[in-house]
């Protein structure tokens, strides 16, 4: 994992130092932009492997960056936002960010995140083979998925949750199931109705195929 490239979006410039200290410190590389537009810049230049956002920058905020970085990556985004965006939050993971930390941070507990979400990005461990239910494929060793054949492009946070409800086919899973299916120790439950809602949009045509299980989770059908 070290030497792996982290994009360090923050206007605060304090915040952005500290960040690099501690990730370079763990042997990462690092780039730091003070705001939107630059942060644009610096993902074609730098070509980063993760990118740490903060919502509230100037020029393009948080929300529009990950819209657009979106549109053709699915470079692994962790935001970073105040205790009371809850709302900007969610929208963020609908958008297709992986995962967010809350302002005040520990410096340490953003670096794990950090290594958390690149595990997943880089496919972590997960059992290789292929899973098939109705209409929808995953190939767990390539890390790609199909719907009729045709392939959906999602991002690692997505595809992990696919891979575990595709391979559970039949079986509802709760959502502390998924957030462990995801990796995810920090995060509350909510996160992965996020992931999900964005997983259906992405589905098109199979999205009936993951259901929701009332007071459990959600569940595919075999």
């Amino acid at each position: 994992m070290a030497g792996e490239r982290i994009l360090i979006v923050e206007d605060e410039p304090r915040i952005a130092e500290v960040l690099a200290r501690y990730l370079e410190a763990e042997g990462f590389e690092t780039e730091r932009a003070r705001d939107g537009r630059e942060a644009l810049v610096l993902f074609r230049r730098f070509q980063p492997d993760l990118v740490l956002l903060d919502l509230m920058i100037p020029e393009l905020d948080g929300l529009e960056i990950t819209r657009r970085l979106r549109a053709s990556s699915a470079v692994p985004i962790i935001m970073v936002t105040a205790k009371s965006g809850e709302l900007d939050r969610v929208l963020g993971l609908e958008l297709g960010a992986d995962d967010y930390v809350t302002k005040p941070f520990s410096p340490r507990e953003v670096v794990a995140r950090v290594k958390a979400v690149l595990r997943r990005a880089g496919g972590g461990a997960p059992p290789a083979g292929r899973y098939r239910a109705g209409d929808l494929l995953v190939d767990a060793g390539a890390v790609r998925a199909f719907c009729r054949e045709r392939e959906v492009h999602l991002t690692p946070s997505e595809f992990r949750l696919l891979q575990a409800l595709v391979a559970a086919a039949g079986r509802a899973l709760t959502r502390r199931e998924l957030l462990d299916a995801l990796g995810e120790t920090y995060v509350d439950e909510r996160t992965v109705d996020a992931h999900i809602k964005n997983l259906r949009k992405k589905l098109g045509d199979c999205a009936g195929q993951v259901e929701t299980v009332r007071g459990v989770g959600y569940r595919v059908a075999p």
